[in-house]
């Protein structure tokens, strides 16, 4: 029993030292670290929408985008009673400990907390404190704690309201904070009782002042500087632990006046949405940090497609810029982790609201609104893997993996394809927004481009593929369990028979372009029907091509017909091949087609005259088979003038060259 005890003892003191030794987070010039002088790339999730409502997330923006809006709907029909139990049981679902444990298994390190004022005191003179805003911090503070994530505090909502949006729950029957003294005074005394509540917590990651200022603050922002150095002032004089989060003005995008730093501990925050994901659009932010040797957080991003996410995380890390995302949880959704399903109760509400009519009564108000805050339970949710995968995986990885367990023979449903970045798990023309686009059409199962919508045929899974275009393809990871001769039945729907659409395995087409016929509209559904389609046995990647678009995809239905081995050893090539090019002469671009006895490690490359390497063409794996690789001059960056170029595959032991001539 000694022995037993010294060893909890001694567990007790190296998890006590390892939480003392991780000390706080703190500015070391440009960078972010933790106690130990360790630099720390913050990857963070917003709780958006949890004490901070927003229309948008409760499918309320057609008559309620503000929360004291929402809360106005709700309370008209309910009572203001029921109303404050709404209150309290969509606050105790929305996050517990389970959605933290969940989010730091994911692979986040921290999380940052959107705040209402409301939760700390009331707008009142003199104000009145209260606890809820504390309790609820403490218990997510104890959840971070046990998962070692930083938890950052973030004003969400000041008082009276730092922007005339709704996402600060600004009404404009009130003074905003810029117009009330009175409200600046009450957003100090509240950090205040923060820092001083906080101060020796480790995991407390820091504390974000005011979100996305915006307001016509001049000059040059001096408003919002002064108030930033008077709330740093009042922190200081209690916490100098916490490292603070300075936004910039009209949506934390403009820092102009915030500069030169004010304390030795701070960090800029900037948000960044609908933008492209290179260098030039984060520029004036590198400057900004290069200047003033403050580190930069991208506090707040997402709302977009999977394929944005991943060029964003690429971007910040690359230029060594944590990240917050946003947010974690709404309901009916695909851009985020976590999608709350919307209740036919619920929506009724919600119908009401948008169109008027007869008012449900309070009780079955009340009951849809408890059974709706129910469904924000985590086990409720549906979980969208694809934006996790995106997010971690993906990021400076180009392979692809399966979405689904797709089984030859078996059915291969159109929305099930592999998990991937654009260009390599799928194609899709418009795959994100950078801009007042739309990245997807149909917002629906999946968070990618590809557009997929809810489907009408009952032999679907619910969705299919949509608004597909000229170009677009998909690709599947595909067992097939039993080498033989297959029928294919290809489901699709459309108007018109425009379009066409192929079949290839391991980039070889087992099909020739389809047709794809006229059913009378886009949920009118019909097969393609196609015969004697021989199958290797083994895990294959099967891709569609849409060579001509404009109709819908819902599945692919595989069936074996008969089993003949001899079928396998006649479609495999018997030998080693490179034909020529053709067309050669070529302008602007020819096929070269090539045959490989056994699955070998392929590299095709394109010589110069002087024989230097110019481009790869191939440069993997690929089974037995016939390939046809197209080729166009524009591959050639630095190479544009005619003249004679070389081909070269190397298939395990088997090389060849041949010569092309292309023309300007």
């Amino acid at each position: 029993m000694k022995k037993i005890a010294t060893l909890i003892l001694l567990s007790v003191f190296v998890f006590q030292f390892t939480l003392y030794s991780q000390g706080f987070l703190h500015r070391d010039n440009k960078k972010i670290v933790d106690g130990n002088g360790n630099e720390i790339l913050l990857k963070g999730m917003g709780l958006g929408g949890w004490l901070v409502q927003e229309g948008y997330m409760l499918q309320t923006s057609a008559f309620a985008n503000a929360q004291w809006q929402i809360h106005a709907k709700i309370s008209a029909l309910i009572g203001e009673t029921n109303t404050e139990t709404f209150y309290q049981t969509y606050r105790n679902n929305y996050v517990r400990k389970i959605d933290i444990d969940s989010l730091a298994s994911w692979g986040f390190n921290s999380l940052r907390l959107p705040m209402h004022y409301n939760l700390f005191a009331t707008n009142t003179n003199p104000p009145n404190f209260i606890n809820t805003g504390f309790d609820i911090i403490d218990s997510l503070l104890s959840w971070c704690e046990q998962n070692q994530i930083y938890l950052i505090l973030d004003m969400h909502a000041a008082p009276g309201g730092q922007s005339d949006e709704p996402i600060s729950d600004y009404n404009p029957a009130n003074p905003s904070l810029w117009q009330s003294e009175s409200n600046k005074d009450l957003l100090v005394m509240i950090w205040r009782k923060i820092a001083e509540r906080y101060k020796d917590k480790t995991w407390i990651g820091g504390y974000d002042l005011i979100n996305e200022p915006k307001w016509e603050l001049l000059p040059n922002n001096q408003p919002l500087r002064d108030l930033y150095i008077r709330l740093t002032d009042t922190i200081r004089a209690v916490d100098t632990n916490h490292i603070l989060f300075i936004e910039g003005n009209w949506f934390a995008t403009d820092f102009n006046g915030l500069f030169p730093p004010w304390d030795e501990n701070m960090s800029y925050s900037f948000h960044k949405y609908w933008n492209g994901n290179n260098t030039s659009a984060i520029q004036y932010l590198l400057d900004l940090r290069n200047n003033t040797n403050i580190p930069l957080w991208l506090g707040e991003t997402g709302e977009n497609s999977n394929q944005w996410f991943v060029d964003c995380i690429e971007l910040m890390k690359n230029n060594n810029i944590g990240w917050a995302w946003w947010p974690h949880k709404k309901i009916s959704s695909i851009a985020g982790p976590l999608s709350a399903t919307l209740l036919p109760a619920y929506q009724n509400l919600l119908n009401y609201w948008t169109n008027g009519g007869t008012p449900p009564t309070s009780n079955t108000a009340y009951l849809a609104l408890l059974a709706q805050a129910e469904m924000l339970k985590i086990e409720n949710c549906k979980y969208q893997k694809d934006i996790i995968d995106a997010m971690f995986r993906q990021v400076n990885n180009t392979e692809i993996i399966p979405f689904a367990d797709n089984q030859i023979p078996g059915k291969i449903h159109a929305v099930n394809y592999d998990m991937g970045k654009n260009l390599f798990a799928y194609s899709d023309v418009d795959f994100q927004n950078t801009g007042g686009g739309s990245y997807n059409s149909g917002y629906s199962y999946r968070n990618d481009g590809v557009d997929i919508q809810v489907c009408s045929n009952p032999n679907s899974n619910g969705y299919n593929v949509g608004w597909t275009e000229t170009g677009e393809w998909l690709k599947y990871t595909v067992n097939v369990n039993q080498s033989g001769t297959y029928s294919i039945q290809l489901n699709v729907a459309a108007p018109t028979a425009i379009g066409k659409i192929i079949l290839a395995l391991d980039g070889t087409g087992i099909t020739s372009p389809l047709d794809v016929p006229a059913t009378g509209g886009y949920q009118n559904w019909q097969d393609i029907n196609i015969n004697n389609v021989w199958l290797p046995q083994g895990i294959h990647t099967l891709q569609t091509r849409f060579f001509f678009g404009d109709f819908n995809f819902s599945y692919i239905n595989f069936n074996l017909v008969s089993v003949d081995v001899e079928d396998e050893t006649n479609n495999l090539p018997d030998k080693f091949s490179l034909d020529q090019n053709y067309p050669n002469p070529f302008n602007p671009s020819t096929s070269i087609n090539f045959t490989l006895k056994n699955r070998e490690f392929v590299q095709l490359k394109v010589y110069d005259a002087l024989g230097n390497d110019v481009v790869t063409l191939v440069n993997e794996y690929k089974n037995a088979g016939s390939y046809e690789v197209e080729f166009s001059s524009s591959k050639l960056k630095y190479h544009t003038s005619s003249g004679v170029y070389y081909y070269r595959l190397q298939a395990g032991n088997f090389i060849q060259t041949r010569k092309m001539i292309m023309l300007k």
